[in-house]
């Protein structure tokens, strides 16, 4: 278990937290990472500290100060882990950069990468060796912005197509991040709000909306399947 690692990381202080996908590396003042995975049902909560939330979820790990605790739950795998076990990580090894820290000009870098060039979009925004941490959502959002239809490929698109849709990915994912999930024009979504809409109406641009009008031109959005999984887009802003 874990408790064999208690000596190693009393006392020592948390120098960064990083993202790669749906795993997180907490990194600590010794060298030492703590690495955890949370599939879909893992879940961080930070209260003060002596405070346990009322769950049945699983805890897994607790980190503590003098007035917090972070504590993880239902976490599927944590492994404490020196650096060369972290460049070593066949999990690790396998992801692309992380789309909440990757600059624009590395997601460009992977677009014209020979191994993704000829992927259609609906689909490599999916894999997480191009670009780990976006889900299903995320794709038809990013692709929506960027103006550009799922069925393209990166060998296919021109610079100023790829630099959009390396922009897009890049801001859209930190939208969602910032604000809990929304993926729509700020504006748009607050209006929507006032006027009495729930969250997954005013949410997102085109992401569940199939056959309601697209908010730029009022196309009716299509949904379809890539991957295997939904995926939607506007037919003439996303030709």
């Amino acid at each position: 278990g874990l408790s064999r690692f208690e000596e190693r990381l009393t006392g020592r202080t948390v120098t960064a937290v990083e993202t790669r996908g749906k795993a997180m590396l907490t990194r600590f003042d010794n060298g030492t990472t703590l690495y955890s995975h949370n599939q879909l049902y893992g879940r961080w909560m930070v209260r003060r500290r002596g405070s346990y939330p009322v769950t049945n979820r699983q805890l897994r790990l607790a980190i503590h100060n003098e007035q917090s605790s972070a504590l993880l739950y239902s976490a599927s795998e944590i492994q404490v882990l020196t650096a060369r076990q972290v460049s070593e990580h066949p999990f690790l090894a396998k992801l692309g950069p992380d789309v909440l820290s990757a600059e624009v000009e590395r997601i460009r870098g992977q677009l014209h990468a020979e191994r993704f060039r000829r992927g259609r979009l609906g689909s490599l925004l999916l894999d997480q060796a191009f670009l780990a941490g976006v889900g299903n959502y995320l794709r038809s959002e990013i692709l929506f912005v960027a103006r550009l239809h799922p069925g393209r490929r990166p060998g296919d698109c021109d610079d100023g197509e790829l630099r959009r849709l390396a922009a897009a990915a890049r801001s859209v994912s930190l939208q969602s991040y910032r604000h809990n999930g929304v993926t729509n024009d700020l504006k748009i979504a607050r209006a929507l709000r006032a006027e009495g809409q729930r969250r997954g109406q005013y949410r997102h641009w085109v992401f569940a909306r199939g056959g309601q009008p697209c908010r730029v031109c009022g196309t009716p959005v299509i949904e379809a399947l890539a991957a295997s999984r939904r995926i939607y887009h506007c037919p003439r802003c996303q030709p």
